[in-house]
């Protein structure tokens, strides 16, 4: 073999380990590190908030958008877990040592699926654990957000949170009009009528927007209902007030959404007096070690943006089809 050949060898050679090297980070972007490796997480990590030696409150945190978009990803590791949420909501049920159950709830809403998820859960923590479940509202805690507290035995919020929202969105792009201008055509091979329905590419029938509007409201109806067993509020007032407007935590106060007004600590002496338990010890329920959440910031310090993007390009191709939202987007 003479030289040209053994130096194209040799190049081939690295494209081949190259290229096999850029699958295995793909991988180790996307994988599942705990099933990949089978390492277990650890239980969930209580912080004592306030020392006590009778009754036990809990507190749980819920932060950030309301979407279960594969937090088991590596580069994914940060921000609002659905899947350990609810695990964290059936422990406190499990664990005979808790009493009560402070939510803190700081969110604009996010999926219909997954608010509705975490609202039985706070049921189920009521009526099967026999644990009341007070709300203390963040910042925010709208559309999703409210959905989830409106099951509480009582809500607090911050005279400045904004809450309310309630209702359903539903949106996408249209490029149609601007693919014209530039020439662009789009070739659609489908199934059915209505397979296409909310497509980007071109103009939506009034046939496809009628069928879409019941869809919404038919959800619509399924949070009015909630607040009407949970706030025991007619249905004609939860429809007046739930236009999809927000409110201050002042004026929710003041139109019957929420029942008072003051901080979490506040929430957490509200507990205390209204179940006699005045000695009662307060933890905060933390996630424990994540094995993803510890590699994702090993990985993110070692390859910058180019993990960034990576991330962000696997958000958008879990998030990219249109979908009906308790969600407030300011």
């Amino acid at each position: 073999m003479n030289k040209k050949r053994w130096i194209a060898l040799g190049i081939a050679a690295v494209l081949f380990f190259v290229s096999l090297g850029f699958r295995l980070m793909s991988s180790v972007f996307t994988a599942d590190v705990e099933s990949v490796m089978d390492i277990p997480q650890q239980k969930f990590q209580e912080e004592v908030i306030e020392k006590g030696t009778g009754n036990k409150i809990a507190i749980l945190e819920l932060d950030g958008v309301i979407q279960d978009i594969s937090t088991s990803s590596l580069l994914n590791s940060g921000g609002y877990n659905h899947e350990r949420f609810l695990e964290k909501l059936e422990h406190v049920g499990q664990d005979t040592s808790v009493d009560g159950v402070i939510l803190r709830v700081n969110t604009p809403g996010g999926g219909v699926v997954e608010s509705d998820e975490i609202h039985d859960k706070v049921v189920e923590l009521q009526k099967e654990y026999d644990k009341p479940v007070y709300v203390s509202m963040g910042n925010t805690a709208a559309s999703g957000g409210y959905y989830i507290s409106a099951a509480a035995d009582k809500i607090v919020a911050h005279p400045a949170t904004l809450t309310g929202s309630i209702g359903v969105i539903m949106e996408n792009f249209n490029f149609a009009e601007l693919a014209d201008e530039y020439g662009v055509e789009f070739n659609t091979i489908k199934s059915g009528k209505f397979k296409d329905i909310m497509s980007q590419s071109r103009k939506m029938t009034e046939e496809e927007h009628n069928i879409l509007q019941r869809m919404v409201d038919d959800m619509y109806a399924d949070f009015v209902q909630v607040i009407v067993e949970g706030r025991d509020m007619s249905e004609s007032k939860v429809r007046e007030l739930g236009d999809g407007r927000v409110y201050t935590g002042k004026q929710a106060a003041d139109n019957g959404l929420v029942d008072a007004l003051g901080s979490k600590e506040d929430t957490i002496a509200m507990m205390k007096k209204d179940f006699d338990w005045a000695n009662a010890k307060v933890v905060k329920y933390k996630g424990g070690f994540e094995l993803n959440q510890f590699l994702g910031g090993t990985v993110k310090s070692m390859f910058g943006k180019e993990a960034d993007l990576a991330a962000l390009q696997e958000l958008l191709r879990q998030s990219a089809g249109p979908r009906a939202m308790y969600l407030y987007s300011k």
